[in-house]
């Protein structure tokens, strides 16, 4: 069994309007997944620096974070970021562009983790309906151009409110959803704003929305995570 999750952690910035980055990797810590997709990772302008310290992932987790190196601060790609356990194999690892008309972009990462050799990829899509299909598409042709067929899992935050329409009908076309239940906002969720979605050589034997204190503060979305296993 391996355990995912994806979290957008709002750039550290709380319920409470404060960045804490200390707080977000404490929520990280209570959830104690194998494989974390980030979103909102990084600063949104400037050098778009990493908001959760290398030290600090380095000193007080388990976890590292895959090395995109498309910006020298930044963790991640467009703010998605992924991390996974530090014992764990990094096999490949490559950024999406996805058409947008504001700054879009997911993340690939091939690893080996738990004798599982697992195909993940983080993201954050639009707010437009039309430009969601269109990042959908792109991502599904990304993964299709693959030569080799692996167990994948896709996550994050796809911006959808509608229950089976729009990209959720795309992605579902080959991919099953986590039933994990609303995670947006964190204070009073009512939003499935945030999914995971696994190729059809998974199973998800959990799932589910972490609440907790420190959780409903640290950002105004809620980790989601899922247990797998081989189908």
């Amino acid at each position: 069994m391996i355990k995912v999750a994806s979290y957008n952690m709002r750039k550290g910035i709380g319920t409470d309007r404060r960045r804490n980055p200390e707080r977000i990797l404490e929520v990280l810590r209570e959830v104690d997944a194998d494989v974390i997709a980030l979103q909102e990772a990084d600063r949104r302008f400037g050098t778009r620096e990493g908001v959760l310290p290398l030290h600090l992932l380095a000193e007080h987790s388990d976890w590292k974070p895959v090395q995109f190196g498309m910006r020298a601060l930044s963790m991640g790609w467009h703010g998605n970021a992924i991390l996974v356990r530090k014992q764990a194999e990094i096999r490949h690892h490559e950024a999406i562009h996805l058409p947008a008309l504001e700054p879009r972009g997911a993340v690939v990462a091939e690893i080996r983790c738990r004798d599982t050799h697992l195909r993940v990829i983080g993201m954050h899509l639009d707010l437009s309906g039309l430009w969601r299909r269109r990042q959908a598409a792109a991502i599904l042709n990304h993964v299709d151009a693959y030569p080799d067929r692996l167990p994948t899992v896709m996550m994050g935050d796809l911006n959808e409110w509608t229950a089976a329409a729009g990209c959720l009908r795309d992605f579902g076309r080959d991919f099953a959803f986590a039933g994990t239940g609303p995670s947006f906002h964190a204070r009073r969720p009512i939003g499935r704003l945030d999914r995971i979605m696994v190729s059809a050589d998974l199973r998800i034997a959990e799932c589910g929305v972490h609440l907790s204190p420190a959780s409903r503060k640290a950002s105004d979305h809620l980790p989601i995570w899922a247990n797998l296993v081989p189908a």
